[in-house]
């Protein structure tokens, strides 16, 4: 994309009234372009460029605060409007927004747009499972291996003793089709793995069972206990907790460390690197133009 500065809205608005758009309709694209406008202000400036890459970031900034998908592609319709008139009066020089690409969908394994845990909320997750005394050694557990693995709640109640290579500090996990992919473990959650087996889950009456998590009422641990805990603790910690945000929270803090997408790919289990790109490389543009910006 080429040097394409901040356009002010009023043109856009004469031009969506000549066009024969209704009052209602005008405001409401005007005032998502005045939105985007203002960000644009406050993140680079005013007097600085305005291209596809900074949409991207935009569009990432509305779904990490939390927007309805609907209002998010209603600004992207918005916003594509906008692209169309300013390529007509000859200001930009090529179509950068494409609805059928560029409208947030709903994840695979999700019930909503795909959204991760910022670092300040992973902290205080962390300071909850480690400073509160009701929280079991295994719910504890639960979150570190969703939040340091990145393995959907199906595979961690599947998670067998026999999966945890103490020796090399992996674990084995079995994905969607029988899949095998072995992911890493850090020491604090190795060390935990230890502590559960020794302290509270040799007590357990289902102590003989091949599976790691086991329940205190029917052996297996279900991944209906998992979501529920999860949903019982984010009342408490004003979050929206459930099982696939670790996952998406642990594909991007590993992008945002500068983790290629070919090994995020293959820790995720994902079925191809492009499955990876699709949910994960706007916050990798987003981390790469703050880079840039303090230049």
């Amino acid at each position: 994309m080429g040097d394409e500065r901040a356009v002010d809205t009023k043109a856009f608005a004469e031009w969506l009234f000549a066009e024969g758009k209704a009052d209602k309709t005008i405001q409401s694209y005007t005032t998502d372009v005045n939105g985007f406008q203002a960000f644009l202000t406050q993140q680079i400036g005013k007097d600085k460029y305005f291209n596809r890459s900074i949409f991207l970031v935009y569009i990432d900034r509305l779904v990490r605060s939390g927007y309805a998908v609907a209002t998010i592609n209603k600004k992207v319709n918005s916003l594509k409007v906008f692209n169309d008139f300013l390529l007509l009066k000859g200001l930009v020089t090529e179509r950068y927004i494409h609805m059928k690409k560029d409208r947030i969908g709903t994840a695979v394994g999700s019930e909503d747009v795909v959204t991760v845990l910022l670092d300040e909320e992973v902290e205080r997750l962390l300071f909850y499972v480690n400073t509160n005394e009701r929280v079991s050694i295994r719910n504890k557990l639960i979150v570190y291996l969703l939040l340091y693995t990145g393995v959907r709640v199906t595979e961690l109640v599947e998670l067998r003793l026999s999966s945890i290579d103490f020796l090399t500090s992996h674990i084995v996990v079995v994905g969607k089709g029988g899949k095998r992919r072995e992911i890493g473990l850090r020491s604090d959650v190795l060390q935990l793995v230890r502590l559960y087996i020794k302290k509270e889950r040799s007590k357990s009456v289902f102590n003989h069972s091949d599976y790691l998590l086991v329940s205190q009422r029917g052996g297996k641990l279900h991944r209906d206990a998992v979501r529920h805990w999860l949903a019982k603790i984010s009342e408490e910690l004003k979050l929206k907790l459930h099982p696939h945000l670790f996952r998406h929270t642990f594909c991007t803090r590993l992008i945002q460390k500068g983790v290629d997408l070919t090994t995020v790919s293959r820790l995720a289990g994902h079925g191809s690197v492009n499955m990876t790109a699709k949910y994960y490389i706007q916050t990798s543009r987003e981390e790469k133009m703050d880079a840039v910006n303090r230049l």
